[in-house]
């Protein structure tokens, strides 16, 4: 029998027996061999995450190995692939306009339907992607890489650009991976000094700002940026005070991509917003084209990944350790393995 580990309610995991149906036309069974930790599943546990029910089986940033296909495909039983978690209607009117991440009726795996912590999984070949020159570990973090990918495509960031990335986390650090590439002028905030560290090491960043309770924001980021406000801002906080700042950070003319969310409502002074003609952005999910974009980014070396996993654990331990890992101040990423 095989084992799935289930989110029962906020703060309690339990393991229960998994079984799956073979997989229907068009799908592939998949084992899972790595899975993401996500801001998502730590929300979740939290009962903090928008658009959720109890219970739920997390998890959908998987690197998985296909074992049987139902339908005609290139992929072969034995690949390692990443799984793209966004189950869109391809007949639904955002899907038609080739923008299923924000489908009318999207289920996002381990969202809105059971997802892969798990030892099998059923998915659409559709949502396979293949990536040969990866790692499971690599594997495991493209659709977080692609969240920022998105976030990137959706802010047209151009070299003369002054960008300032709010919130060093995970989905800060995918942002800035990408950024990096389109080659703006480039300031990331947060609350953690390790943190900010790890963007001067890892990614060469020349200025990382420091938020204190006494911070005067404003004056800080235009002095990193020459007396200037930055004409581009990524929130990858998902908090409401530092989302609310924006509009004050933003230059004339700026575009601000909302990149977080949190459970509640985002208002801004309209006067200001009109006067500074703000574009005022969400960045929800990504393309399959934009995981195309990560794998390959990875495998040509532009995007290296191989500092960012600070934590592991095997799929069994998720009860008795997920609560103190994501206590662990040293936390950047996590993955949990299912290796034989």
């Amino acid at each position: 029998m095989q084992t799935a580990i289930r989110l029962e309610k906020p703060g309690t995991f339990s393991a229960v027996p998994d079984t799956l149906p073979d997989p229907a036309p068009g799908e592939a069974r998949v084992r899972i061999r790595r899975i993401g930790v996500c801001g998502t599943d730590i929300h979740a546990f939290h009962g903090r995450q928008p658009f959720f029910e109890y219970p739920r089986i997390l998890g959908h940033e998987l690197a998985a190995e296909i074992v049987a296909l139902n339908g005609d495909s290139s992929f072969q039983v034995g690949e390692m692939v990443a799984v793209e978690p966004y189950l869109n209607d391809p007949t639904s009117p955002a899907s038609q306009k080739g923008k299923p991440n924000c489908c009318e009726s999207l289920r996002v795996l381990g969202v809105h339907c059971d997802g892969g912590m798990r030892d099998e999984l059923n998915v659409p070949i559709n949502k396979l992607h293949r990536a040969a020159g990866s790692s499971a570990d690599q594997l495991a973090l493209v659709e977080m890489l692609g969240i920022g990918r998105h976030a990137v495509n959706r802010s047209c960031a151009a070299p003369q650009d002054k960008a300032l990335i709010l919130g060093a986390g995970p989905i800060g650090l995918s942002v800035l991976s990408f950024l990096q590439l389109q080659g703006p002028e480039i300031a990331i905030a947060d609350l953690d000094e390790a943190r900010l560290d790890f963007c001067r090491t890892a990614f060469g960043v020349e200025r990382p700002l420091l938020i204190t309770p006494d911070s005067d924001l404003v004056s800080m980021v235009k002095n990193s940026f020459g007396g200037e406000l930055p004409d581009l801002i990524f929130d990858a906080t998902g908090n409401s005070q530092s989302m609310h700042s924006t509009i004050d950070l933003i230059a004339n003319g700026g575009r601000i991509v909302f990149v977080g969310l949190f459970q509640g409502e985002v208002s801004f002074h309209d006067p200001t917003f009109h006067r500074k003609e703000i574009s005022l952005l969400s960045s929800r999910n990504a393309t399959s084209s934009e995981f195309g974009e990560v794998i390959r980014a990875m495998e040509s070396g532009a995007i290296d990944t191989a500092a960012w996993i600070t934590h592991r654990l095997n799929l069994v331990d998720i009860p008795s350790r997920f609560a103190s890992m994501i206590e662990d101040l040293s936390l950047r990423k996590a993955v949990i393995h299912l290796d034989d």
